[in-house]
């Protein structure tokens, strides 16, 4: 019996001892595309059906009708992608509605756009809560932004659409 309960801990404890390898976000890679998930894509069309599974014989839960909507890819199955939105809501969309351009929603009402990516830098405008903006280089902390005819640079944690850890040239 002590014997046993012995074999038993030294097998837990070489379990618990095993170095196990990090798993990050990068990783993990689609099925169809082996592209990174999750990542984030925008809607290329004005109006689509978000389903409960993938495939047209699934219902509707509901439309999203916003262009340039960011939404996040969260798993792929064929010609559908499982996205999610700000709120997490979420559901399959045919891929043909969904594009590889970048855009980000403003979080903060009156987000000030900075000339450059620093806080004392001039305010060239200001971004309303819920604009949708073209998304362009990111730094750590600051992302440069497109809306309205304005081009400036706004903190990333204000925005919802990029990876706090994601940076782009």
């Amino acid at each position: 019996m002590i014997t046993a309960f012995l074999r038993s801990a030294l097998i837990l404890g070489l379990l618990l001892s095993a170095p196990s390898a990090p798993v990050s976000a990068a990783e993990t890679r689609g099925q169809v595309t082996n592209l990174p998930l999750p990542r984030f894509v925008s809607m290329k069309a004005a109006e689509g059906n978000v389903r409960r599974g993938p495939s047209l014989s699934h219902r509707i839960d509901w439309v999203y009708k916003r262009r340039d909507l960011p939404l996040r890819i969260t798993a792929e199955h064929g010609h559908w992608r499982r996205v999610e939105d700000r709120d997490g809501m979420g559901g399959w969309v045919h891929y043909s509605l969904l594009s590889g351009v970048r855009t980000v929603l403003v979080e903060q009402d009156m987000l000030p756009l900075h000339s450059d990516p620093d806080a004392n830098s001039s305010v060239v405008a200001r971004l309303e809560l819920g604009v949708v903006a073209r998304l362009g280089e990111c730094t750590l902390e600051w992302c440069e932004l497109r809306s309205g005819g304005y081009t400036g640079w706004a903190p990333k944690v204000r925005l919802w659409g990029v990876a706090p850890d994601e940076l782009r040239e």
